[in-house]
């Protein structure tokens, strides 16, 4: 019997890495083979010898602007980690609602909801951008409503804000979706005995919903602060070009056969990635152990 057992623990260990090798294969080759040329690029010259040179220039490069020197590629950074940040918190705050609404509607109303939320997505990324330039422009539709009403035209275009409304309008999906399958699977009667122990809605919501929904959460901030920190063609199209972020650096330095430098800053951009996402990953275990100690 003992044998007997063995061999089939054995024989499924045998199937498990059989189904896993394909996914195994597909992520070596186009996610660790690409994540090491990038670091060789980044910690070598154009003769590809050893040199850290291109670190030192990314945080001691300066220009000159109205208010003194400046650092110019951590003054990029900055801005490009900032309307990340904006935007990603946005997502959560119009996303986790949406989210909780379609995980309680009846299972008709989920389809129509979850179809509404993916034909955006159907549409290629340019067309999305180019069809918020025709709404924010200054003689767009936005500003064509508010003369309508009488209210006055405003200024979006080419600002901080057109690019946040853009990566919002892009990336809201990678938030609802994560956060919609955790809480559709969340035991209602979890929910029935909270209330039974005298929760009210902001309890459980606290108490309950919340701590069980972090991992779709935390899945969520991922997937829209990751492309919103690194996106380009936002900033270039809404952002008429006026301010740089640091996908626009990267981009501008592949154009420019700046090989070594470019990958350098990418590579900066991944550690910092990664740090942030170990960062929430952890606090995020602690609060659900607290939780679940509570």
């Amino acid at each position: 019997m003992n044998a007997d057992a063995a061999a089939l623990r054995a024989r499924a260990r045998r199937t498990q890495w059989a189904l896993l090798a394909p996914y195994s294969l597909w992520s070596v080759l186009f996610i660790v083979v690409p994540l090491v040329f990038v670091a060789y690029y980044a910690f070598t010259d154009n003769a590809f010898a050893f040199t850290t040179e291109h670190f030192v220039r990314f945080f001691t490069a300066t220009s000159s602007t109205d208010s003194g020197e400046v650092r110019t590629y951590l003054l990029i950074f900055g801005r490009s980690l900032k309307l990340a940040v904006i935007s990603t918190v946005i997502c959560l705050l119009l996303g986790y609602p949406l989210a909780y609404i379609m995980s309680r509607a009846k299972p008709r109303a989920q389809k129509i909801m979850m179809t509404l939320i993916m034909i955006p997505m159907w549409m290629n990324f340019l067309i999305r951008t180019y069809a918020w330039m025709t709404i924010l422009q200054d003689t767009g539709i936005l500003n064509g409503f508010l003369s309508l009403l009488g209210l006055g035209r405003v200024h979006i275009i080419g600002t901080e804000g057109a690019v946040v409304i853009g990566m919002v309008y892009d990336y809201l999906p990678y938030m609802v979706l994560p956060i919609y399958s955790i809480l559709a699977k969340l035991d209602v009667r979890l929910i029935e005995a909270a209330r039974d122990l005298g929760c009210n809605g902001v309890s459980v919501l606290r108490r309950v919903i919340w701590p069980l929904s972090l991992p779709g959460v935390l899945s969520g901030i991922t997937m829209v602060l990751i492309p919103s920190v690194s996106t380009f063609y936002i900033s270039q199209k809404l952002g008429s070009g006026k301010f740089f972020l640091i996908g626009d650096a990267i981009e501008g330095q592949y154009v420019a056969n700046n090989l070594h430098f470019a990958a350098a800053m990418a590579f900066i951009l991944m550690v910092v990635l990664l740090v942030c996402m170990a960062l929430m990953k952890y606090l995020t275990n602690r609060q659900v152990n607290g939780g679940a100690k509570a």
